[in-house]
C-alpha cells in the first residue's frame, strides 16, 4: 500500500465574519478563581457570579456586597453584588473555533462476480462529499474529461454540463464518519481512464491528487502525468481487461456513442488486479461557541466587577487591557493582578480562565477600578489560534445612563455646538435607537441625586447624541463619549473627497482574484462564489476579480470565440449577473476579464486556415494581424508580441476597435462590471487600451504586462530597471488609464526568499526595486495567480514563504492582490489580520516607505510613519521615541507593528 499527499486545491475554512486574526500584539488577563475563595462556599459563589446568574441566594431584600480577599497579597480584590439593577452591561457573544480533522481518501477496486469489476472511491471525514468526475476514451488526447457511458453512472448523479458528472458520496451505515460511491465498470466500453476531484459541498474545497485530477487508468498506455491511482509494472489499474474496442476515428463520435461497443479493432483485457490505496486529507472544522460578558458596578465599593464564561474547550487565556480617558487603546491597570497573571511585553495581561466543575468551559472574574471606562480582551485557545468579535477587540463599557462624567467644559462646548447637524438621517438607525436615547435623557433628568445644573448639561448632551444619530448611539453604548474642541470640530469636517481614477480605483483598494485554474470543473462557480461573498467582505477586499465570462474553445475561458455569448463554464449569464448583483450588494466592485488580444475563429477561409469570426462580431480576416503565419491575416502588423495559439487581433482597424469598444460598454451595462483585467497586454499598443478605458469608463483597470526578467548565466541580476521600464512603459502609453501587474516585484520576493538575499529588496536609490518604488499609485503587487500557482504552478512562490510576500504587499504601497486559493489555505487567520491593518492604518497606492534594512538575511521598512515591518530570519525592531510601537501581526520570519 502506497500513500501520497493529497493537497486541498481550495482547502476552505469555512469562517464568515470572525477573523482568527493575530494578536495585535494585545496581551491580557482574568481571575484564577483558586486564588480567591478559601472555602468551597465561596468557590460555589464565584462559580454562580461567572455563569451570570443572579445570585438567587442572597436575598433580594436588601443589597449585599461579597467581598473576597485572597490570602495572597499579589491577588485582586473580587466584589459582587447581588442587584440586577447593578448590572451595567451583558451581552453574549457569538465566537467559531476552527478545527483541523485528519482522514483518508481511498480508492478500491474489487471484482464483485467473475466478469463484474467495481470501483469505490471513499472519504472517512464528515462531510457532505460530492465525486466530480469523468471519463477518458482510447483515442482522447488532452486533459479533457468527457461522459461515461449511462449504465457506469451510479443512482443520485447529475451531469454537469457535457463533460462531467456529479454523484454524492453516501454513508456507509448510520453513525458511520465513512463516506463511499461505488461505480460498476462497463467492461465493453472504451473508456481508457476513470479521471476524478472530490469535493466537500459543505466547504465548497475541492481536494485533488498531487496537484491534478486523481486518475484511474485502465489500459496500460495512459499517459502518467504523476497522478495515477492504482498503477503497477506499467499496466493500467485493470490490466487489459477482455474485448475492449479500439474504433478508428472517434473524434466526431458523441459521448454516448463512445460508451458503446461496436466492430472494430480490438485489444484483450487480462491480468485483473485488485487493489486498495489510500492518501491523507484534512479539512477545517467550524464549531460555533459563544462568550457571555456581565458587567455590574458594586454600589459600595463603585468597583466594576466583570464575569466572562465561555464554552470553549480546553485552556482558554484571555488576554485584556483597561480603557481611560475616551479611548479604547489598551492600557495596564494597577496592581495587584491576580495569580497566575504574567505581564506581556508591559503592553497587556494574560490570564487563564478558570476551568468549570462539570468541564464544559470555562470562566473568569475582574474586579476593576470603578473610574476605568472598559475592558478590551481577546481570547487565546493556542499558538496559532486567537478569537475575536467580528474582527476587533471584545470591548466591556462601564458607562452608565446615570455616570455619564460631565466637565464644566462639556457645558460650555455644548452650547457652542453648531445647529447643522439637527436634520438626521432615517438610514443610520432605527425608531428604537431613537426612542432609547430619549429615554436616557428622562433617565438623566429624573435622578435624584445629580445637581439641577448637571441635570441640564447631560440632558444637553444627550440631544446632541441623538441629533449624531448612529454614529453617536454607537459612542454612547461602546465608550465614555469625551467632549474636547478637536472632537466637535471633528464632527462638522467632512472627509475629503476621494478621486476615482480607473488605474487605481479609489486608491484604497484590496484585490481578491476569484477563482484558479481549475474553477471552471465544478460548472457552477458563479453560484459558490456567491456564497462567499459575504465573507469576503468581512476580510476588507474591496474588489473582486472573476474569471474570463465568454464561450472559450479552452475550459478556462483564455481562448474566446463569441464574445456575446457568457454562457460559460463557469456557469450561465444569468448566474454571472446574479454574482455581480451579490457582490455590489455587500460593497464589493467587479472586473471582468477581458481577453483582447486574441480570439478563436469559428470557419476555415479557402486555404483551410481558420481566421473567419461568427456571431454578433462576425469579422473576417481584416481583423487578424498580417505577421502572424499561422492565420494568414490582412491587417496591419502586430503592434506588440504575437500570441501563437489563436489568432492576434488587429487593433488598428477602427471597426474592430468600435466594436471592442461597443462590447465593453455592453458587459458594463449587461452584466455590471466595474472595470476589467486585461489579458495578455504584452500584444498590442497600450494606446489603444486608453482609448478602451475612455470609453468604458471603468472603476478600476489592471493589465497583465508579462516578460522576463533579467538574468546572468542563471541567476537573477539585482538591477532590474529594464524590466520594469517596459511595464511602466505600457501603462505610460495608455496615459496611466490602466495599472498593471508588478511582475517585478514577484520575481525580485522570489529570489530574496528563497536565497535569503534580503539586500535585493532595494534598488540604489534606496527604493522598492520593483514597479511600485517609480509608479507606485499604478501597480498592482501579487505573489501568485492562477498561472503562477494553482495546479499550473508555471512559476510558483517559494514553498512555506507566502506569508513573508503578503507581509510584503499588504504593507506597502500599490494595489494589492490576494490570491484565491491562499485565501482559503492555512494562511487565512494571518491574511486575515494583514488585511485588517491595512484597513485600520489606511494605507494606500501612494503610501510612503521608508526603507530602514536591506541586508542579507532581513528587510525592513516603515510606512506612512504609522505601521513597520520586517521579513526575513534576521533582526529588527522599529526605533523607540515618540511612536509608541506594538505588535499588530507576526508569523514564520515576518512581522508588523502599528503606532497606537
Amino acid at each position: 500500500m502506497s500513500t501520497v499527499p493529497v493537497e486541498p486545491l481550495l482547502h476552505h475554512s469555512p469562517l464568515r465574519r470572525t477573523s482568527l486574526n493575530g494578536a495585535r500584539g494585545f496581551l491580557p488577563s482574568s481571575l484564577n478563581l483558586r486564588c480567591h475563595f478559601t472555602s468551597k462556599k465561596l468557590h460555589s459563589i464565584g462559580r454562580s457570579i461567572a455563569s451570570g446568574n443572579s445570585l438567587g441566594y442572597l436575598s433580594s431584600e436588601r443589597r449585599r456586597s461579597v467581598a473576597i480577599r485572597a490570602s495572597s497579597s499579589d491577588t485582586a480584590l473580587v466584589e459582587t453584588t447581588s442587584q440586577s439593577d447593578d448590572v451595567i452591561f451583558k451581552e453574549t457573544f457569538p465566537v467559531q473555533r476552527i478545527d483541523k480533522a485528519e482522514g483518508k481518501i481511498y480508492v478500491r477496486l474489487k471484482q464483485v462476480k467473475e466478469n463484474n469489476w467495481q470501483l469505490s472511491v471513499g472519504c472517512s471525514l464528515p462531510g457532505k462529499w460530492i465525486l466530480h468526475w469523468g471519463v477518458s476514451y482510447v483515442g482522447d488526447t488532452g486533459s479533457e474529461w468527457d461522459q461515461p457511458p449511462e449504465d457506469m453512472r451510479p443512482p443520485g448523479s447529475v451531469a454537469i454540463k457535457d463533460y462531467a458528472i456529479e454523484t454524492p458520496l453516501e454513508k456507509l451505515s448510520e453513525g458511520d464518519s465513512f463516506h463511499e460511491v461505488p461505480i460498476n465498470l462497463n467492461l465493453e466500453s472504451s473508456v481508457a481512464a476513470l479521471n476524478f476531484v472530490l469535493k466537500d459541498e459543505e466547504t465548497g474545497a475541492w481536494y485533488q491528487h498531487k496537484g491534478r485530477d486523481f486518475k484511474v487508468p485502465l489500459l496500460d498506455d495512459v499517459p502518467d502525468d504523476g497522478n495515477l491511482i492504482g498503477s503497477k509494472k506499467g499496466f493500467g489499474a485493470i490490466g487489459k481487461l477482455s474485448n475492449i474496442v479500439v474504433k478508428p476515428d472517434e473524434s466526431g463520435a458523441d459521448v454516448q456513442e463512445k460508451g458503446k461497443s461496436s466492430s472494430g479493432s480490438t485489444k484483450e483485457r487480462k491480468g485483473l488486479e485488485e487493489f486498495y490505496e489510500e492518501m491523507p486529507i484534512s479539512k477545517h472544522v467550524a464549531d460555533d461557541n459563544s462568550v457571555s460578558v456581565t458587567a455590574r458596578k458594586c454600589p459600595e465599593t463603585s468597583k466594576n466587577i466583570v464575569s466572562i464564561e465561555t464554552d470553549l474547550p480546553g485552556d482558554v487565556t484571555v488576554h485584556w487591557g483597561v480603557c481611560k480617558n475616551g479611548s479604547k487603546k489598551w492600557e495596564l491597570p494597577a496592581e495587584p493582578y491576580p495569580q497566575e497573571t504574567s505581564l506581556f511585553k508591559n503592553k497587556a495581561l494574560r490570564t487563564r480562565l478558570q476551568r468549570k466543575d462539570n468541564g464544559d468551559g470555562s470562566f473568569g472574574l475582574f474586579s476593576l477600578d470603578g473610574k476605568l471606562e472598559g475592558l478590551c480582551f481577546v481570547l487565546k485557545l493556542n499558538e496559532n489560534t486567537w478569537l475575536n468579535n467580528r474582527g476587533e477587540d471584545f470591548y466591556v463599557p462601564f458607562l452608565t445612563s446615570t455616570s455619564l462624567p460631565v466637565e464644566p467644559e462639556a457645558a460650555q462646548l455644548s452650547e457652542k455646538t453648531p445647529k447643522t447637524n439637527q436634520e438626521v438621517s432615517e438610514s443610520g438607525f432605527t425608531d428604537e435607537i431613537i426612542t432609547e436615547i430619549r429615554n436616557l435623557a428622562i433617565d438623566i433628568s429624573s435622578h435624584k441625586s445629580q445637581k439641577s445644573n448637571v441635570k441640564e448639561v447631560q440632558i444637553n448632551i444627550l440631544q446632541e447624541i441623538e441629533k449624531l444619530a448612529a454614529e453617536a448611539y454607537s459612542i454612547f453604548r461602546s465608550t465614555t463619549p469625551t467632549f474636547t474642541p478637536e472632537s466637535v470640530l471633528e464632527a462638522e469636517v467632512e472627509e475629503p473627497e476621494i478621486k476615482i481614477s480607473s488605474g487605481t480605483g479609489s486608491g484604497f483598494e484590496i484585490l481578491c482574484q476569484g477563482f484558479n485554474w481549475e474553477s471552471h470543473k465544478s460548472g457552477r462557480w458563479y453560484q459558490e462564489l456567491q456564497e462567499k461573498a459575504d465573507e469576503l467582505a468581512s476580510l476588507g477586499f474591496t474588489v473582486l476579480w472573476l474569471p474570463p465570462p465568454t464561450e472559450s474553445v479552452s475550459p478556462e475561458g483564455y481562448m474566446p470565440k463569441d464574445l456575446y455569448n457568457l454562457n460559460s463554464r463557469y456557469g450561465t449569464v444569468d448566474e454571472l449577473k446574479e454574482t455581480v448583483r451579490r457582490f455590489h450588494k455587500v460593497g464589493i466592485k467587479v472586473l471582468g476579464d477581458a481577453v483582447l488580444n486574441h480570439r478563436c475563429a469559428h470557419f476555415k477561409n479557402s486555404n483551410g486556415v481558420w481566421n473567419l469570426f461568427g456571431g454578433r462580431l462576425n469579422w473576417d480576416d481584416r481583423a487578424v494581424v498580417a505577421d502572424d503565419p499561422h492565420f494568414q491575416g490582412r491587417g496591419n502588423k502586430s503592434s506588440g508580441d504575437n500570441f501563437h495559439a489563436a489568432p492576434n487581433i488587429d487593433h488598428s482597424q477602427d471597426f474592430v476597435r468600435k466594436d471592442i469598444k461597443e462590447w465593453l460598454c455592453w458587459m458594463r451595462k449587461e452584466v455590471g462590471y466595474d472595470g476589467w483585467r486585461l489579458d495578455f497586454v504584452r500584444g498590442f499598443w497600450g494606446g489603444y487600451v486608453k482609448d478602451y478605458m475612455d470609453a468604458s469608463k471603468p472603476y478600476f483597470a489592471v493589465g497583465e504586462y508579462w516578460d522576463s526578467l533579467s538574468y546572468t548565466y542563471g541567476e537573477m541580476d539585482y538591477n532590474q530597471d529594464a524590466h520594469r521600464q517596459r511595464i511602466v512603459d505600457w501603462i505610460n502609453a495608455t496615459s496611466g488609464a490602466a495599472g498593471a501587474f508588478d511582475v517585478t516585484t514577484k520575481g525580485i520576493l522570489h529570489t530574496a526568499l528563497q536565497k535569503c538575499e534580503y539586500w535585493r529588496l532595494s534598488d540604489p536609490q534606496g527604493k522598492p526595486p520593483g514597479v511600485v518604488g517609480w509608479w507606485p499609485s499604478r501597480a498592482v503587487t501579487f505573489i501568485e495567480n492562477h498561472d503562477t500557482g494553482s495546479t499550473q504552478g508555471h512559476w510558483r512562490f517559494p514553498g512555506g514563504k507566502e506569508m513573508q510576500g503578503y507581509a510584503y504587499i499588504l504593507t506597502h504601497p500599490g494595489t494589492p492582490a490576494v490570491f484565491f486559493d491562499h485565501v482559503y489555505s492555512d494562511y487565512r487567520s494571518e491574511i486575515a489580520s494583514l488585511l485588517s491593518l491595512r484597513n485600520r492604518q489606511k494605507l494606500h497606492c501612494r503610501s510612503e516607505v521608508n526603507i530602514v534594512k536591506s541586508e542579507r538575511d532581513v528587510y525592513a521598512a516603515i510606512i506612512d510613519e504609522k505601521v513597520a515591518m520586517k521579513i526575513g530570519p534576521g533582526h529588527y525592531e522599529p526605533p523607540s521615541g515618540s511612536q509608541n510601537w506594538s505588535v499588530a501581526v507576526e508569523g514564520r520570519d515576518y512581522k508588523v507593528w502599528e503606532t497606537s
